[in-house]
């Protein structure tokens, strides 16, 4: 019996498109955004130098992740356009019991509530679309941005600790998503 198709994530709010990523239109745009300097400070090296690494992180992390497991990382772009401006999404770790919503942003589109929007769309799909009760996420220590945004979506910081032995400390934040809606028919 053949296994029944999984309807591509799609989440649309009034300034921008959330979808799955596409490897080879959306390659470039990653390795510009997995080199800012300040994903590597906040998030981390990943290793990613060139086109051919941008597409085996997007095959093996974000596409692989919303085959598995029904959510990952998203690209986010303008709703006007759809310019590329980061991802956002739910991440899952093995290090963690719970999803953990997941966003980076180029620089040029900071301070402007992108990425808060970009985050309610996406806990209300895990949500409603999901059936998720709880998300985490994590930061490093020092991210002091994306600890505001997240506190201004309502998350708690519940502990700092490191997510595997020899790895440095992040903070671990948790927020109760509420119960799932009915369907309505």
């Amino acid at each position: 019996m053949p296994t029944p198709s999984r309807a591509a994530i799609a989440l649309d709010t009034p300034r921008l498109r959330l979808r799955e990523f596409d490897i080879e239109a959306d390659a470039a745009a990653v390795l510009q955004l997995l080199n800012e300097p300040s994903f590597h400070e906040f998030i981390g090296d990943r290793g990613v130098r060139t086109l051919d690494d941008a597409r085996r992180y997007l095959r093996e992390g974000p596409v692989a992740s919303c085959r598995t497991h029904g959510h990952g990382l998203l690209r986010l772009g303008l709703d006007a356009d759809d310019t590329f401006i980061g991802m956002c999404g739910l991440v899952r770790r093995d290090t963690l019991p719970l999803p953990d919503l997941g966003f980076a942003l180029l620089p040029a589109h900071w301070g402007r509530g992108y990425v808060q929007e970009a985050s309610a769309a996406v806990l209300e799909h895990g949500r409603r679309t999901l059936g998720l009760a709880e998300v985490l996420a994590i930061t490093s220590i020092h991210n002091q941005r994306s600890m505001k945004t997240l506190r201004t979506l309502g998350m708690v910081l519940e502990d700092t600790r490191p997510l595997a032995s020899g790895a440095a400390p992040v903070n671990v934040f948790r927020l109760r998503l509420g119960p799932r809606e009915p369907a309505l028919g």
